[in-house]
Parts: C-alpha cells; structure tokens; sequence
C-alpha cells in the first residue's frame, strides 16, 4: 500500500467519527439546555461545548464573545469555516475516499456517498425544519453504517488496520473531551457534586455517548461520578473508554509492525499510555484532577497520532495490499 492511500483511509475514519462526536457534542447542549439555569455562576453549556470542540476562537472571531445556541448549532453542525463541523468532516471523510476509491468495498462507498448525498438534500432545507435531535441522531446513524460496512466487508489487512487507527485515535480524543466538558467546565460549583443536576448531567452524556444501558448492565443503577468516570475511562468492557480505545489502538498497530517487520515510535509510546491506564485506579485520576489527567491524555493521544502519520503515512516506502472492490 502506498503511504498516500494509508493516509487517506485514516483520515477518512478520522472524519467520520469527528462528525458523530460533533453531534455528541450538540445532544449533550441540546439536552442540558433542557435544564433551568443553575444561578449564579452557572457556565453556558453551549460555551463549554465550542470550548470541548477545541474552536473557541475560530467561533469569537465569526460570532463574538456572546454564545447563542443557533450560532453553536450552525458551527459545529453547518458551517464549512470550522473545519470539525460535521459539514465539514463528512464532505472531507468523503473526499478521502473518493481519492482510493479502489481501497474501499461497494458498500463502504456506499454508505460514505449516500451520508454525503444525503447531507447536501438537508442544507437545501430551511434552517428551521432542521431539528437539532434529529440531526444529531441522522450523524450518528450514518457513522454507524459505515463502521458496519467497514467491519462486514473490508479485507482485513493494512487498510483495515489504517482505518482503525483512525477510528480508535479519534474516539478516544472525544471521550475525553466530552468527559472533560462534563466534569470540568458544565457543573458550576463543588457543592452542587452529587445533586440532581449533576446527576442529569452525567445520565445526559451517557446517553450522547450511546452507553446509558450499557453503564446500567456493568454497575447497576447508581449514577455516580466516580463510576462513570471508571466506566469511560477504564472500563476494557465499555467501546469507548480511553482504555478500550488504546488497546484497540495497540492491536493495529501490532499488526501492522507484524506485517511490515519493524517497530516505529508510536509503539513505544503507547506502551507508556497502556501502562498507565492499565494500572491506574479512578482515585488516583480524582487525586490528580480529572480535568488535568483528560488534558494530559489528550496532548499524549494527539503526540501518538503524530507518531503514526511520522511512521506510516509521511514516508516514501511503498506498502502492498490487496485491494478489494
């Protein structure tokens, strides 16, 4: 395979899971807007939610300082000068295969053009009869069958391995930003931990997440901090702990160093993480702060994507693989 098509089919995996979690983010907003103001000192939720999106000053220079839900709405979802809207994500995930159309399956295509088709027939509609669930659940749902195409039809050899890596690096980056935009930033003061509103707040983002009944299967009915933070952080059982989206992360690049004979220094530096997460109890994350321990692993997650593209997508080596159509 060459390193250009291995770089097209990660970011295309990229994209695609970008544009479900920026539709995370936006039923996270939509449902704790739901929720009357907490009082004083209460943060805007559709403030925190651009700030977890890591655009806060690409939205200040377009909208201004003041935060407004339709303005959020048309940033993250709509608008093509944010790069990680979902308009943009899709449109460039879409790009992606286009340019190795013969590295993915009919039905890959499929799913990823008809999301793309679909998705310019609903900017053709008035604003107001695009309801923001709906929207939400229509990203969501077209993530999904492409990850099913992906999984029921690709060979599973390198490109599959790429497009996992991509996956499997992004999401984790999103659970811990939806993690941190819960924790750190939408619950206004310490004495509020615990009470109904944090309660609501942290059901919310595991039903953004898709993980309510899930969590409900591994811990029963109680809904604490400390156990949906081990659930999404630590939990190997749970699709998108950081843990779980490691070690996904290390079984790809396990097989490709197997395929092509050589280690590079994505390896070895998520030996560290998978140490560290492995071996870490949800009270030395609470120890150390949860908001410091989510930054950390982001910088660290986007360092190991930096040590793939280094290793695998910027080089000049050839790389065969059997494509199928």
């Amino acid at each position: 395979m060459l390193s250009r098509t291995a770089e097209n089919l990660y970011w295309l995996a990229r994209y695609m899971e970008r544009a479900e979690t920026m539709a995370r983010l936006l039923e996270v907003g939509y449902r704790m807007a739901l929720m009357p103001s907490a009082g004083e000192g209460y943060r805007n939720e559709w403030a925190s939610l651009v700030a977890a999106a890591g655009s806060a000053a690409g939205f200040e220079a377009k909208f201004g300082e003041e935060v407004r839900q339709r303005d959020v709405e048309t940033w993250l979802f709509f608008d093509r000068e944010n790069p990680s809207s979902v308009v943009s994500c899709i449109e460039t995930a879409r790009q992606n295969g286009r340019a190795v159309r013969t590295a993915l399956t009919s039905e890959m295509w499929d799913a990823l053009n008809g999301a793309y088709l679909e998705l310019r027939e609903i900017e053709r509609r008035p604003r107001s009869a695009a309801h923001l669930p709906q929207l939400c659940d229509w990203t969501k749902r077209h993530g999904a069958q492409l990850r099913g195409a992906t999984e029921g039809t690709h060979l599973q050899n390198d490109g599959f391995d790429f497009l996992n890596l991509g996956t499997y690096l992004e999401r984790g980056d999103n659970t811990a930003r939806l993690l941190d935009v819960k924790y750190y930033v939408l619950l206004p003061t310490t004495d509020m931990v615990g009470g109904s509103i944090d309660t609501y707040q942290w059901t919310t983002l595991l039903r953004a997440l898709s993980a309510y009944r899930a969590f409900h299967w591994s811990y029963g009915g109680e809904y604490s901090p400390r156990k949906i933070a081990h659930f999404l952080i630590l939990n190997r059982a749970c699709p998108r702990s950081l843990l779980h989206c490691q070690e996904k992360v290390g079984e790809h690049l396990g097989r490709l160093a197997q395929a092509y004979g050589r280690r590079i220094i994505a390896h070895d530096r998520l030996g560290v993480m998978l140490g560290e997460l492995a071996e870490a109890r949800v009270q030395d994350i609470i120890d150390e702060g949860l908001h410091e321990f989510l930054t950390r692993f982001i910088y660290q997650n986007a360092a190991l994507g930096q040590d793939v593209a280094d290793g695998y997508l910027s080089g000049s080596t050839t790389m065969r693989l059997p494509t199928c159509a």
